[in-house]
């Protein structure tokens, strides 16, 4: 397969410099540049979706049993909201 790569004069001119003192073609350079690049970032991203978020699992963990107690915990929000609302009502009154 042939693939056209764009290089940076300063970047091309070190890999002709490269090429000639060792004596490998342009082709080999990039191939194994590219194949170790690759391998690199590779394990990098096999980590399994759970080795990924392990450091977030139950960060923000709530109560054991508010599926089943969902109801009480949102009322009981509400009825902070008006506690603070009467309050205020109270203070501007006077």
């Amino acid at each position: 397969m042939t693939t056209t790569v764009k290089l940076p004069n300063a970047l091309e001119m070190n890999l002709r410099q490269h090429c000639a003192v060792s004596g490998e073609s342009i082709s080999d350079v990039i191939r194994v540049a590219l194949e170790a690049h690759l391998a690199s970032v590779s394990a990098v991203h096999a980590r399994s979706a759970h080795a990924l978020g392990s450091e977030f699992f139950g960060r923000y963990a709530g109560p054991v049993d508010l599926s089943e107690r969902y109801r009480e915990a949102r009322a009981g929000v509400w009825d902070d909201v008006a506690t603070a609302k009467s309050a205020r009502r109270r203070q501007g009154a006077t």
